[in-house]
């Protein structure tokens, strides 16, 4: 079969969980029987889509404006003839509408991939009922987890069967323990160390994550808590630290493009969000063999199985936070078993090579 050209319509390539499946799925491709390209539509191409461009997959920017843009619409249709695109592949929600109504005369099949949705979830009446009609000249619809497609069946009108579920995979990007930057962050050797990574934000509820920290540390000393990243709450949540008197246990190191280093330094990877889609990170700590504690919520029930790969709370639970914390951080046994599990479940599901294989298996379907 001779190469196809995949053409990924999204808003950007910023550094987030969208952008890193997109980056994760170009590069993993079969390269002997797919080429990807890139269309942002929110005028920026990003860290990340820069990066892609230095290995070679090309990268188009429009500009979308206010209101339902027709020139973007034409500018589409213009690019998928010019470029000989075989297959539109839309990310997320409005990217899906532009690529679908660019593709409109082409011929070309166009796959929609529901990458997560907002909390808390609500249902526009508009959209639902345009999606019927859409979806009827949509060759494929994948969601990321089972409770995203049924989001997308009670928030959207689409239908069920014309939905298929492709959990996301990551690479195997495990990095031993850095004796350095362990120092450099003043832990010590028989700290049990606690960690995050995500955008400091109201819907990653670390608000929460850092009272129940302090409750679990009342009882053990031990415990130090890195806090991964960046975002809108970081203020908010070093004054919530400096108030709940942890500034000598709680860690901020900021926005990390390859936060790999301080992942390996975690003993219990925390996830305590009120809505997910399928964590990233979440995969990332099950492959380094990190057992996790996170929120029953959105796809992440179908990743972390409650006491064997890590434990599952409730949502806004502090009390079960804190106990889930008091319980693994007490059991250095239970962290490495639950961490083994861990790994092992990564291993049988969540790899870059099973994402890809099941995109490739679907490309293929549609190109028939």
């Amino acid at each position: 079969m001779p190469t196809k050209h995949i053409l990924h319509i999204t808003y950007d390539m910023n550094i987030g969980g969208t952008e890193q499946v997109i980056r994760n799925l170009v590069e993993g491709l079969d390269k002997s029987r797919f080429k990807s390209s890139i269309l942002c539509i929110d005028g920026q191409i990003g860290p990340w889509g820069k990066e892609l461009q230095k290995k070679g997959f090309p990268h188009f920017c429009l500009q979308r404006k206010p209101g339902f843009d027709l020139q973007l619409i034409r500018d589409i249709h213009r690019l998928i003839q010019r470029e000989s695109v075989d297959i539109v592949h839309c990310h997320q929600y409005t990217p899906y509408t532009y690529g679908w109504f660019g593709s409109l005369f082409t011929g070309k099949p166009v796959i929609f991939t529901e990458h997560g949705r907002f909390y808390p979830d609500v249902s526009s009446p508009k959209r639902r009922l345009i999606n019927p009609i859409l979806q009827m000249r949509t060759a494929a619809i994948t969601a990321i987890s089972a409770a995203t497609k049924q989001a997308l069946v009670e928030y959207e009108n689409l239908a069920a069967n014309r939905i298929d579920v492709i959990y996301n995979g990551i690479a195997d990007t495990r990095v031993a323990a850095s004796d350095e930057l362990k120092s450099k962050l003043g832990l010590q050797d028989n700290d049990i160390v606690l960690g995050t990574i995500s955008r400091l934000d109201p819907i990653k509820n670390q608000g929460m994550m850092l009272k129940a920290f302090k409750r679990a540390r009342a009882t053990n000393p031990q415990l130090k808590l890195l806090m991964i990243g960046d975002g809108p709450l970081r203020e908010e949540l070093k004054a919530l630290t400096r108030e709940q008197g942890l500034d000598d246990s709680v860690i901020f190191t900021g926005f990390q493009p390859n936060p790999q280093a301080y992942l390996a330094l975690m003993d219990i990877f925390l996830l305590p969000s009120l809505s997910e889609g399928t964590s990233m990170t979440l995969l990332e700590a099950m492959s380094f063999g990190k057992p996790s504690i996170a929120t029953a919520v959105g796809g992440t029930p179908e990743i972390l199985q409650h006491g064997k790969t890590g434990l599952l709370t409730a949502n806004k639970d502090e009390d079960g936070l804190m106990n889930a914390m008091k319980q693994l951080c007490g059991s250095e046994e239970l962290r490495r078993q639950y961490g083994a599990n861990a790994r092992a479940v990564y291993e049988q599901r969540f790899t870059l090579g099973a994402m890809t294989k099941e995109y490739e298996k679907l490309y293929e379907r549609l190109l028939v």
